[in-house]
């Protein structure tokens, strides 16, 4: 089979297609024929060094597919802890699920990673309850977008931010009741304005230092701080005296490197709660690009330079 080997050379990206035997599942996986893969940003902190998979799990890239099952043709999704960007991919029984019906198969490929990094972070580790107040952050991103119409589906009122002027449309368009350029506008300021002063309940955050202290200046009372991930840095400065007057909660997330046990967990979670959700119109993932897998270097640069609102993704086959 042919997977893809993503390098980068002087700032930009360079992919090839060598070839290697399919893989081999073991007990508790199933073969899938990929029709598509997603492109996420852990795929270029991976390509940086700064990201491997969990040991025991693919080196090749990519955490997310659509294709068919090997042994019955049935369309499916499947999340990843790698092995993605291939022809073939041997995944866990219990991450995959059934691609939803009346969704063609490729853009099937821009559930997994995104809904349910949204869902594990909003529902599980936010808490998120109807009539809640949500922020969300980079807001144009696939996450961003997936949860923006999880919390709109749970009942809450949602603010977005992005740092591209031109992406407020698409998070208008997934329902945010507030959207904020936070290259130009403070969005702490921003929410106090427009909702009033400790107005939200689950802030979801990819940002990290940056954004961390005006997190916690417009939380409520008992509200959570959900971090995915330090796209502005690692290191930041706290107001200690605030977060316990607040009694907040700031909670560390990442989904790649939860045991193969919690992830059926919540992909079965998933399965009942939402991915209906995908069949009567409810969610619906936005998709930015598609590539052919010849173009694949197009779509890692797309991605970096951060020009993309809603999930890139890699064509392998046509079904």
């Amino acid at each position: 089979m042919r997977y893809l080997r993503v390098v980068e050379d002087q700032g930009r990206y360079v992919a090839s297609l060598p070839e290697t035997l399919p893989p081999t599942p073991t007990r508790g996986e199933v073969l899938i024929r990929v029709t598509a893969s997603g492109v996420n940003r852990a795929d270029l902190s991976q390509i940086a060094g700064r990201y491997p998979p969990p040991a025991g799990e693919s080196e090749i890239l990519g955490l997310e597919v659509s294709g068919t099952l090997d042994e019955t043709g049935e369309p499916v999704c499947a999340l990843l802890a790698g092995g993605g960007h291939a022809e073939c991919v041997a995944a866990p029984v219990g991450q995959v699920f059934p691609a939803p019906a009346g969704l063609d198969l490729v853009t099937a490929a821009g559930i997994p990673e995104a809904f349910l990094t949204a869902f594990v972070n909003l529902i599980v580790e936010g808490g998120l309850e109807r009539e809640a107040a949500v922020l969300v952050h980079a807001g144009a991103s696939g996450v961003g977008l997936a949860a923006i119409q999880i919390a709109k589906l749970s009942g809450a009122r949602v603010a977005a931010t992005t740092r591209t002027a031109d992406k407020r449309k698409a998070i208008e368009a997934m329902g945010a009741d507030l959207a904020i350029d936070s290259a130009r506008q403070d969005f702490a300021g921003e929410i106090e304005r427009r909702w009033g002063r400790d107005a939200v309940d689950v802030v979801l955050d990819p940002v990290g230092a940056s954004s961390l202290a005006g997190d916690l200046r417009v939380l409520k009372t008992g509200g959570r701080i959900v971090m995915l991930s330090t796209m502005s840095g690692s290191e930041a400065g706290l107001d200690l005296a605030l977060l316990m007057r607040k009694r907040a909660r700031i909670v560390g997330s990442t989904l790649r490197a939860r045991s193969r046990l919690e992830k059926a967990a919540i992909v079965a979670r998933f399965k009942e709660e939402l991915l209906p959700r995908f069949t009567d119109g409810a969610l619906r993932v936005v998709v930015d690009s598609v590539f052919p897998v010849a173009r694949a270097a197009e779509a890692f640069q797309r991605m970096r330079e951060n020009r993309n609102a809603g999930k890139i993704l890699i064509a392998w086959r046509r079904d």
